[in-house]
C-alpha cells in the first residue's frame, strides 16, 4: 500500500497545488466573490455563505443570501447555530460552510461533504476533527463541511400548532439549501457537481439517511456513507407536537408567534429541560415525518426505494456505547449485582435483563461484568439500526457495504473499546488531532489511511472497493459480508451473529422519536 506521506509529497508537486501557493485564493459563486487561505498547499475557504440570517425566519425556510459585491473574508469560521453547551460562538445568522480543495481549476474533482454529529441539537462544520485538508491532499478531491439550524430552531415541529408546515425540518432543508450551493459553485472550487458524496457521522449520518427519504434532497447528492447513524425512524407528529408544547410551555410562549420572537437566549435555555416523553436528557427535538418535507420515515415500513440508486457506505463501531458509559467502565464497578440494573438503564431493545446476561455468559464466560455491559448495551442499543438499514437495502438489491470498526481506543488501556465517534478522525485521516482518540501511532495512521481511501473511492466511483482494502463485498442477507477496520483490515460474514440474533426478538424504537 501506498504511504500517506508519499502521497502527500506526490501532491503538493503538482502544478495545481504550487499555483494555489502562489497568491491568495479567491473563487467566484454566484452571490459574490470568496478569499480564502492556503495551508499546506491547499486552498481554504472558512465562513462561506450559503443561507440568509435565519433570525427574520425562525421555524421557516431559509433563503439564499443578498449578493455582495467586495470580496468577502473566508478564513475564519461562521457562527454555530444556538445550541446548549456551546463551545464556539453561536447565532441564528449561522448558515455558512467550509470548502477544501486543492486548487482553484476546472479538473472537476469528487466532492465529500461531511454532515456533523450532534444528536440534531450540537456541533458545526468547525471542528479541528472534520479539516478536510488530509483528505484533499491523500485522495485530490474537495471537501465541504457546514453548519445548520439545530435542536427547537432546527426541528421544533410547530404545524399543529398554528405554525409552519415546514418547521419540524427546516435544518434539513438548511442542508438542502447548502447542497444547492454546492450544485450551483464546488465548480469553481475544482469540485464536479455531478459526483457529490455525503459522509456523516451519529447525527449526521441520521440526517443523510432522512435527506435519502426526501424527494427535494435527493438529486442533489449521488453517494453517501453513514458512521454510526442509527436513524431508522423520524419522530412522529403527536410526540413532535407534545414536545413543542413543552418547550412553549417551558418559555411562556402563548403561541408560535411569541415564539417566533422571543429572544434566542430564553430558547436555548429551555432547550436545555428534560425531555418529556422519556424523562431524561435534553428535550429532543429531530428531524419529523410531517407529511410536507418528509412524508415517509428513513427505514420504514422499508427502505425507500427511489434512493435505491444511491451507493451506501453503512458502518459502525465495535463498542458504541463505551462513549456514554465510559467513566463507568474506567471505575471497573460493574457488578454481577448491578449488572441488571445497568443494563436496564443503558438499553433500548426491551429484553428481560437475567435473560441477556444468562445469554451472554454462556456466549463469553471469560468475560467481566463490565466487559458484558458494553457489548450488550451496544448491541441492544446502537448497533440494531444500522443492522436495519443494511437489511432493507439489501432486500430491495441497493448497493450497500457495511463496516465494523473493531480498534480499541488506546485510552484506560483499551477498557472503552472502539466506542461511537471513533471513526470520525480515521476516515477523515486525522488522528493527528487529539480528539481523534485513536492515538496517532505506526497502526492508527495505517488503518485511517485504509478507511480514507475506502470512503475516497466511494465518492470517486460509486464503490469503497480500492486496493487499500481487501475485496469488499455488497451487503446481502445471506452472507452479511461486513468490513472489520483494525489492526488487520478483513472481511467477515455475520459478525456477532449469536448477539445479533439475541436481539432481533425485540423491536427496535429509537430514542426521542
Amino acid at each position: 500500500m501506498i504511504d500517506r506521506r508519499t502521497v502527500i509529497a506526490g501532491l503538493a508537486a503538482t502544478p495545481a497545488l504550487v499555483a494555489a501557493k502562489a497568491a491568495v485564493p479567491i473563487a467566484t459563486t454566484r452571490h459574490g466573490r470568496v478569499r480564502g487561505i492556503v495551508e499546506r498547499g491547499v486552498a481554504v475557504f472558512r465562513g462561506v455563505r450559503y443561507g440568509a440570517d435565519t433570525a427574520a425566519r425562525r421555524f421557516r425556510r431559509a433563503v439564499p443570501p443578498a449578493a455582495w459585491t467586495d470580496v468577502a473574508d473566508a478564513t475564519r469560521y461562521g457562527a454555530a447555530s444556538p445550541q446548549t453547551k456551546a463551545g464556539e460562538p453561536t447565532s441564528e445568522d449561522c448558515l455558512f460552510l467550509n470548502v477544501w480543495t486543492p486548487a482553484l481549476d476546472a479538473a472537476r474533482r469528487p466532492v465529500m461533504v461531511y454532515l456533523h454529529g450532534g444528536a440534531h441539537a450540537h456541533g458545526s462544520g468547525s471542528d479541528p476533527l472534520y479539516d478536510g485538508g488530509n483528505l484533499v491532499q491523500r485522495g485530490d478531491v474537495v471537501v465541504v463541511t457546514l453548519n445548520h439550524r439545530l435542536a427547537a430552531l432546527g426541528y421544533a415541529y410547530l404545524a399543529q400548532l398554528g405554525g409552519p408546515a415546514e418547521s419540524g425540518n427546516v435544518g434539513n432543508l438548511d442542508i438542502v439549501l447548502a447542497l444547492e450551493w454546492v450544485r450551483d459553485n464546488i465548480a469553481h472550487f475544482g469540485g464536479d457537481p455531478g459526483r457529490v458524496m455525503l459522509f456523516g457521522q451519529s447525527g449526521g449520518g441520521a440526517k443523510i439517511v432522512t435527506l435519502m427519504a426526501m424527494p427535494q434532497a435527493r438529486p442533489l447528492f449521488h453517494a453517501a456513507a453513514t458512521m454510526s447513524g442509527q436513524h431508522v425512524t423520524a419522530a412522529g407528529p403527536m410526540h413532535a407536537t407534545a414536545r413543542s408544547r413543552a418547550l412553549m410551555a417551558k418559555v411562556g410562549a402563548a403561541d408560535v408567534a411569541a415564539l417566533a420572537t422571543m429572544p434566542v437566549a430564553r430558547l436555548v435555555e429551555a432547550m436545555a429541560m428534560t425531555d418529556p416523553l422519556e424523562g431524561k436528557g435534553e428535550i429532543s427535538f429531530t428531524s419529523t415525518l410531517d407529511h410536507h418535507v418528509l412524508a415517509r420515515h428513513p427505514f420504514f415500513p422499508d427502505a425507500p426505494r427511489e434512493a435505491a440508486h444511491i451507493p451506501l457506505i453503512c458502518g459502525n463501531t465495535h463498542d458504541e456505547t463505551g462513549l456514554w458509559i465510559g467513566e463507568m467502565l474506567k471505575r471497573g464497578d460493574t457488578t454481577w449485582a448491578n449488572l441488571p440494573e445497568r443494563l436496564t438503564r443503558e438499553t433500548t431493545k426491551d429484553l428481560a435483563p437475567d435473560f441477556v446476561i444468562r445469554r451472554y455468559r454462556d456466549l463469553y464466560p471469560d468475560r467481566t461484568p463490565g466487559q458484558i455491559l458494553l457489548a450488550a448495551t451496544t448491541a441492544g442499543r446502537s448497533w440494531p439500526g444500522h443492522l436495519i438499514q443494511a437489511e432493507e437495502r439489501a432486500k430491495i438489491g441497493a448497493p450497500t457495504w457495511m463496516y465494523q470498526l473493531d480498534f480499541p481506543a488506546p485510552e484506560a488501556g483499551g477498557v472503552l473499546g472502539a466506542f461511537h465517534s471513533l471513526d470520525i478522525g480515521l476516515v477523515f485521516d486525522n488522528t493527528g488531532v487529539a480528539t481523534a482518540r485513536t492515538g496517532d501511532g505506526p497502526d492508527a495512521r495505517r488503518l485511517a489511511g485504509r478507511m480514507a481511501d475506502a470512503f475516497i473511492a466511494l465518492a470517486r466511483t460509486g464503490d469503497p472497493n480500492c486496493a487499500s482494502v481487501p475485496v469488499w463485498p455488497r451487503y446481502d442477507l445471506a452472507r452479511r459480508g461486513t468490513m472489520i477496520f483494525d489492526r488487520q483490515v478483513r472481511v467477515e460474514d455475520d459478525p456477532r451473529r449469536e448477539e445479533r440474533l439475541l436481539f432481533a426478538v425485540a423491536p427496535y424504537i429509537k430514542p426521542g422519536g
